[in-house]
């Protein structure tokens, strides 16, 4: 065995021990449990028109498409900026089947996570043999290509730029897209704790640190970039549909936007890829910016300024910083802090002890 095939081993086994289960690892999972109960219940407590119950809503929606973009630009490093077309086809494929077709809330919902899946199977395959940046590109391309063909070759059946409007029937009341988005992201986050510490995962987590060394140890990675990508394909899809039978008008440019792929690969990135919790946290930080973004504007000699028209350049910008000073994300900065903090108490222990050393022996 030479020495480059040893170190790839070496890198795959890293990997699998990344990827084991952990105290710490069971602990998130059972906080997330309790977490989804009491906001459950803060949920009932509060009245239908309640503004908290659509922020919260909101909020939940957004966490779930962040740890699902995790389940591939985090575990597996495929950076896509494509999920956009997943948020659209489940959207878009929920509106029609129930409004055209007359099909159950529930199936069109999950017909459309399914068929954002399958779309996802379709594309994949071939941008599967690009890598690193090529494959970024390459799903901005497919992104912006089904927004165009949603505005104008089906506009027939997406309404092109005016847009689709659903009926009431089925829509529900804020209570219920509340708790529907709450069970939804409670559902996402245990998933993405048992990919993380199961074959697929361990496999993920091989591929995103050397791909080479995991095809070397047998790893079909193109199988998992494919099934990875289609259940976080498949999550995404379900957002799309909830959003679209929350909000009843859905727009090719609005749901196919560009920002929205931006939004998850930031809230992922802020939070921290490849982690339970970042994504959950990034998700937090940017609901909290973007509520303070849409309302803030400056006057500058009688012109108004609305940093809403420049969000994208923003939060482009922002995730720019985060990969120079900070690629781990908050996770990471708090991963640090609490290490200086360790370093500093280990280091005050080993003084105090030397101390006690030098009294007892009688040294100076």
């Amino acid at each position: 065995m030479t020495v480059k095939e040893r170190e790839r081993q070496s890198t795959a086994a890293a990997a699998t021990r990344r990827a084991g289960p952990g105290r710490e690892a069971l602990f998130a999972v059972g906080g997330a449990v309790l977490a989804a109960a009491i906001l459950a219940i803060f949920g009932l407590t509060l009245p239908a028109n309640s503004y908290l119950l659509f922020s919260g809503f909101l909020l939940f929606l957004f966490t779930t498409q962040s740890l699902a973009w995790n389940l591939v630009g985090g575990y597996g490093g495929q950076t896509s900026f494509g999920h956009a077309t997943f948020y659209g086809i489940g959207a878009y494929t929920t509106a029609l089947l129930q409004e055209n077709a007359g099909l159950h809330p529930v199936l069109a919902l999950l017909a459309g996570a399914l068929g954002a899946a399958v779309f996802s199977v379709i594309w994949g395959y071939p941008l599967f043999r690009l890598r690193g940046f090529y494959f970024a590109i390459a799903t901005i391309g497919i992104a912006e290509a089904t927004r165009l063909v949603a505005l104008s070759p089906l506009r027939e059946l997406t309404g092109g730029a005016s847009g689709f409007r659903m009926s009431t029937a089925g829509a529900g009341g804020r209570t219920s897209q509340y708790m529907t988005a709450l069970a939804l992201v409670l559902a996402t986050f245990l998933t993405s704790y048992w990919v993380r510490n199961s074959k697929l995962g361990l496999g993920l987590f091989a591929l995103n640190m050397d791909p080479e060394a995991a095809e070397t140890l047998g790893v079909d990675t193109t199988r998992l970039k494919a099934i990875s990508l289609a259940l976080s394909a498949f999550i995404v899809g379900l957002t799309g549909g909830i959003y679209a039978r929350a909000f009843l008008y859905i727009n090719p440019n609005d749901v196919f936007a560009f920002s929205v792929s931006i939004a998850m690969v930031l809230m992922s990135v802020i939070g921290g890829v490849g982690t339970l919790i970042g994504p959950i946290l990034g998700a937090v930080i940017y609901v909290v910016i973007q509520d303070q973004l849409g309302a803030a504007q400056i006057t500058f000699r009688g012109q108004t300024f609305q940093f809403r028209d420049v969000q994208l350049g923003l939060y482009g910008l922002l995730l720019a910083l985060i990969i120079l000073f900070e690629p781990a994300g908050l996770v990471g900065l708090f991963q640090r802090v609490a290490g200086r903090f360790r370093r500093r108490g280990g280091t005050q222990a080993v003084a105090e002890q030397q101390a006690l050393l030098r009294n007892e022996t009688g040294d100076e």
